[in-house]
């Protein structure tokens, strides 16, 4: 019988899919030596973009998207992904290094705000009134 039930939760197990939630643990060299390689193309490449003049970014959105690509194959393929501060580390680096010049992202002023924001408000504060009328029009 304890045979029978052990087979049985190792199928449960191999069905589902539980069976791979093993988590391995990250192998940081073969990490940082392949991201290496994708960092060393991504140098080359913004080498020639002229980031230095100003903000690079609108040039070379698909050099960085390349260099994710690469960095997520690797932080997959290494079992890195889910220790964030590897990757983040990276990234932060290339920002400090290739987009200093770019603007930070601001909220817009408030009367452009207002002017998207208002009428949602309005007609979030007019719909019970609309509903009312609707429910009550044929009585």
């Amino acid at each position: 019988m304890r045979t029978l039930t052990s087979c049985m939760l190792a199928f449960v197990f191999f069905w589902t899919g539980l069976s791979q939630t093993i988590i391995h643990p990250c192998n940081k060299r073969m990490f940082e030596s392949n991201v290496r390689n994708c960092r060393s193309a991504f140098n080359d490449s913004m080498e020639t973009s002229g980031y230095r003049q100003g903000c690079a970014w609108p040039a070379v959105k698909r050099i960085y998207y390349d260099l994710k690509l690469c960095v997520d194959h690797w932080a997959r393929a290494s079992s890195c992904q889910s220790r964030g501060s590897l990757v983040d580390d990276l990234f932060g680096e290339v920002h400090q290094e290739y987009f200093v010049f770019c603007p930070q992202l601001r909220d817009p002023p408030l009367g452009t705000a207002a002017i998207f924001i208002a009428p949602l408000v309005i007609i979030t504060l007019l719909m019970p009134l609309l509903c009312v009328k609707l429910v009550t029009w044929n009585t």
